[in-house]
């Protein structure tokens, strides 16, 4: 299951996520989403757990918990939509 990981401290970083995750079972990916042009943390990030019992074990306990003094919003990641595309030809 992917899990949206929100209202993160600034200076969590991957494997932080992943720790903070794992203590509820087996974690395949934890990623903080960056910033590509500051480098800095944009506050949220994503966790992937290959069983969905822990996973939402781990949603129900980490949800509104206090982390660097913010509270976490967890929840189970929705399907990014596709954008369109956007035609840059002028007519």
């Amino acid at each position: 299951m992917n899990i949206y990981v929100g209202n993160l401290p600034w200076s969590v970083k991957d494997d932080e996520l992943r720790t903070l995750f794992s203590e509820f079972g087996d974690v395949s990916a934890a990623n903080v989403i960056m910033d590509k042009f500051s480098g800095r943390s944009r506050g949220f990030g994503f966790v992937e757990m290959p069983n969905t019992d822990h996973a939402e074990t781990a949603i129900k306990s980490l949800n509104d918990k206090e982390m660097g003094g913010r509270s976490l919003r967890v929840n189970e990641a929705k399907p990014r939509e596709e954008r369109p595309q956007r035609s840059h030809q002028k007519h």
